[in-house]
């Protein structure tokens, strides 16, 4: 059982990304336990907005100084907006990853597109 946070108002995938649902929209990023894993990241790449994307594809990437891991799309739809802070400033997905740490953000057709996402306690079972 890890140590992290997971809140309960996320959903989230078995490949250790958030989501934040707001009506159509779905606010991207990943979790303190993938955050943790990597360790310090240090440059994000990030889909482009009006780009489409299909939920489970990679849509991204994530370097740290371990490794490049992909980010994978949670939802399918259009992306409408990107967090441009972590241009600057990656290492905001390790010190805030739920918060100023996100990602992107998904417009979906509609509430099918977030059928399959994990609660917090789900996602919690599946790291055990």
């Amino acid at each position: 059982m890890s140590d992290f946070e997971y809140p309960d108002e996320l959903q989230y995938t078995t490949d250790h990304e958030w989501v934040r649902i707001e009506g159509d929209v779905a606010r991207v990023g990943i979790t303190a336990f993938a955050q943790d894993a990597l360790g310090d990241i240090v440059y994000v790449t990030l889909p482009e907005d009006g780009t489409a994307v299909q939920a489970g594809t990679t849509c991204g990437e994530v370097e740290s100084t371990k490794s490049v891991s992909d980010v994978y799309a949670p939802v399918s739809g259009t992306v409408t907006t990107r967090n441009p802070a972590l241009d600057a400033t990656p290492e905001l997905v390790n010190s805030d990853p739920y918060g100023d740490g996100w990602m992107f953000e998904v417009t979906v057709a509609g509430p099918e597109a977030f059928e399959g996402l994990l609660s917090a306690a789900e996602y919690q079972t599946q790291l055990d």
